[in-house]
């Protein structure tokens, strides 16, 4: 078990930074390679992407909140996935708190217990520490430019806008009307799962994230293949 502790900042005032993390729809396409697919009621289901060079993998899994208190701005999820591939798997439990640094700017701060198995387990704690610090960098930079550009005081004026013209909504009625007798037999044939139609991440790249610590620890590997190959040239030759 692996304990990681993270911390970001983001610009903005406590309450609403905490309405945007606890939005998981919202906040996902912020995370380095991640894709939301299908919510089932407090379960988030997705995968992750990771690749170093032309090697790829997928973690598949799901998150839940099992901790959520509001008033004091802290929540703890846990989360579990597995390789795709069938090489590894992960499980964490990450709490999360929110800290006031100045009405318009908030500290939070990460702490996960990891807990790998297989092939990726064997990159081990210095490197699994670099990477995840450098991926919380990236989605905090993503999350401060998400809010910037589509900040919560937008939704209202939208709703306004849309009411004002009566006719578009009439006609917006007899639609949803359709929509919803259709989407309600959807819904029942999914048992309650919504499917998230967002889009796909890109892979989290390796070498980008974790730079010289992963290549330390693959250099081993590579100067024992050439080795390998230099005495199985000498023995052909012999």
């Amino acid at each position: 078990m692996d304990k990681l502790l993270n911390e970001f900042t983001v610009i903005r005032p406590i309450e609403e930074t905490w309405k945007v993390l606890t939005d998981i729809e919202r906040i996902a396409p912020c995370m380095p390679g991640a894709t939301l697919e299908e919510i089932a009621g407090d379960v988030y289901r997705g995968t992750v992407k990771v690749k170093l060079g032309a090697i790829a993998t997928a973690f598949k899994g799901q998150a839940t909140f099992i901790e959520r208190d509001d008033a004091n701005h802290r929540a703890v999820l846990k989360a579990e996935g597995r390789d795709t591939t069938g090489k590894g798997n992960a499980a964490a439990e990450i709490t999360a708190h929110l800290e006031e640094v100045d009405p318009d700017t908030t500290k939070v701060v990460v702490e996960t217990d990891l807990h790998i198995t297989g092939k990726v387990a064997q990159f081990g704690r210095g490197i699994m520490g670099d990477v995840s610090k450098k991926l919380i960098n990236q989605f905090a930079n993503n999350l401060n430019t998400m809010i910037a550009e589509r900040p919560e005081s937008a939704a209202p004026v939208a709703e306004a806008t849309a009411a004002e013209d009566s006719t578009t909504a009439d006609g917006a009625a007899e639609t949803a009307a359709s929509s919803s007798a259709n989407g309600a037999s959807a819904a029942a044939r999914d048992s309650g799962v919504r499917k998230i139609n967002g889009p796909a991440g890109a892979p989290i790249e390796l070498s980008d994230v974790a730079g010289s610590a992963i290549l330390k620890r693959l250099l081993p590997l590579v100067g024992g293949l050439v080795l390998l190959l230099i005495i199985a040239r000498r023995l052909r030759r012999s």
